[in-house]
């Protein structure tokens, strides 16, 4: 199958695009500059200039393609509304030139909090977050009643050695401020997978996933906050210390409500649709062995 890959040179896009080409799978990735157009070519896929800006090459990339994974997004949280705008923006073109047709289009959307210890499933419906309005999932499941076929899915926190997502955060206030900390008693929990697992799902969802179903990529339920502070204090060598939700603002910046937030997520259903089985380490593992 030929795919189209937006944010196809990115941390979790090129993992995606390994994993297609490594089961026989062709590949046209969006580039936005030669740069990543050099890291495509040597990957052993196809070359589409663009960016999720510019929506004619995005309907171009879809027109060429038999199905579309969207795992672009930009992540500038000091303009957030924005590339959420640009986002939906981009999910809209790229159903809009698949529609009439079977070709699937799948759209990376987040695990965000859940109320109290909830567990988030895939049916749960995503809760507002006015601070983070990002619309992935409200614009990609929109498309369905133009008879799309549509499906998304969830990410939690992704990680390697390399990158562990928002804690990778954690990590660079903890040098900053010669502390690695967590609110309270640092209880509540971020659901986790590694980025391996996750590319591995996307194929899986595009090879066999249904239109509407919104798949979890969670290898790990949930990890306490507290946990991977100790973690990253004792690969930094660094104190380990708890502080109170007053004090959060003044250490984590815009990542004290992330901080404090519990976002736990099952895979069960994911995982009897498709047959994943997230085979990786865990992301404990990789902060304590982490290249930082």
């Amino acid at each position: 199958m030929r795919v189209f890959v937006t944010g196809a040179t990115g941390f979790i896009g090129s993992e995606i695009v390994k994993e297609l080409l490594r089961t026989g799978h062709q590949v046209l990735g969006l580039a936005r500059n030669e740069a990543n157009a050099k890291i495509l070519l040597a990957a052993g896929a196809e070359v589409h200039q663009g960016d999720l800006t510019d929506l004619n090459s995005l309907r171009s990339g879809a027109a060429l393609s038999e199905a579309v994974i969207h795992a672009g997004f930009i992540h500038d949280f000091s303009r957030f509304s924005e590339a959420a705008e640009i986002d939906r923006r981009a999910i809209e073109t790229l159903g809009g030139e698949l529609a009439g047709s079977s070709r699937p289009l799948i759209v990376t959307a987040g695990i965000g909090p859940r109320n109290n210890n909830q567990v988030a499933i895939e049916d749960s419906d995503p809760l507002p977050n006015p601070r983070l309005p990002r619309v992935s999932e409200e614009a990609a499941l929109s498309l369905l009643p133009k008879g799309i076929k549509v499906s998304v899915v969830r990410l939690p926190q992704v990680h390697n050695t390399a990158k562990q997502g928002l804690a990778s955060q954690l990590i660079a206030i903890a040098k900053a401020k010669g502390v690695s900390a967590y609110i309270g008693e640092g209880l509540n929990r971020w659901a986790a997978v590694h980025v391996l697992d996750a590319a591995l799902l996307y194929r899986l969802v595009l090879e066999k996933g249904s239109a509407g179903q919104r798949y979890h990529a969670v290898g790990e339920e949930g990890i306490q906050l507290k946990d991977m502070a100790t973690a990253i204090g004792r690969r930094l060598k660094l104190p380990v210390s708890s502080i109170t939700k007053e004090e959060a603002i003044a250490h984590f910046g815009w990542l004290a409500i992330p901080a404090g937030t519990n976002m736990p997520a099952s895979s069960v259903l994911t995982r009897e649709l498709l047959g994943w089985v997230p085979k990786q380490r865990g992301l404990i593992a990789d902060l304590e062995e982490g290249s930082f």
